[in-house]
């Protein structure tokens, strides 16, 4: 019995390396495996599941393939592909889980999100999302023509990529407090997300007792994924992208 985690892949037609290597992963990474939980910013963007690029149905199609095997797959949003809806899930034999989301992973209660809620030291991003994540703003942005979101999802990329570069590091990390107020609020020592692009394993203190939060990596330079087993600890593993 085997769980695989990951995120960040921000798969788009312009990085077909990083397609090709989720492919390959599904095909040899997968076999055997309960589930397999994607954490959000799957792709670079989404506009809709009305879009269907070839890239879109290709990555739906695959992941079919493995569902069909008897793998669940769960999807979170992310900060980029939040306006997944159950449409794609369906194609792609995908659950839609809610951020943030616990989960009983082989005995140990595990919070899940994709992670950008928890870096609240960013105060505009924080208002930005608030108003993304609007049902209402959604359903608006939904409606427009295809032609307009894809125009418009150029722009926020654009516009998120200048206001990053003008930000310090802390603020693009995790608030260590965020965290804790997090793990507390739901009751649980360990949680695992990505977003921050810093894979890593952290040891801290949670409900008063020591607590585990695990950062997955992004697919650019490699492949990261996080293995769990019952009755060992979840291991955060890589390999060469190529």
């Amino acid at each position: 019995m085997t769980t695989l985690f990951i995120s960040d892949l921000h798969l788009e037609e312009t990085r077909p390396d990083i397609t090709d290597a989720f492919l390959r992963f599904l095909d040899q990474k997968t076999s055997g495996i309960e589930r397999l939980y994607i954490l959000g910013d799957f792709f670079e963007a989404w506009i809709g599941d009305d879009e269907q690029t070839p890239l879109q149905e290709t990555i739906a199609g695959a992941l079919k393939a493995v569902s069909d095997r008897g793998v669940e797959i769960f999807l979170m949003h992310g900060n980029r592909d939040f306006l997944i809806g159950e449409e794609f899930c369906e194609r792609a034999g995908a659950t839609l889980l809610d951020d943030p989301t616990v989960v009983d992973l082989y005995g140990t209660p595990t919070l899940l999100m994709h992670g950008d809620s928890l870096c609240t030291a960013d105060e505009e991003y924080q208002k930005f999302r608030a108003n993304m994540r609007n049902p209402q703003m959604q359903k608006m942005m939904l409606a427009r023509p295809l032609e307009d979101r894809q125009k418009m999802a150029r722009q926020l990329r654009d516009m998120s990529m200048a206001k990053n570069q003008g930000k310090a590091e802390d603020i693009m990390d995790v608030t260590p407090e965020e965290v804790v107020r997090e793990m507390e609020t739901h009751g649980v020592q360990q949680m695992i997300h990505g977003h921050t692009h810093r894979p890593a394993i952290h040891d801290l203190q949670a409900n008063g007792q020591p607590a585990t939060r695990i950062v997955l990596g992004d697919w650019d330079e490699n492949v990261w994924w996080l293995e769990a087993a019952p009755g060992q600890a979840p291991e955060l593993r890589k390999e060469a992208l190529k």
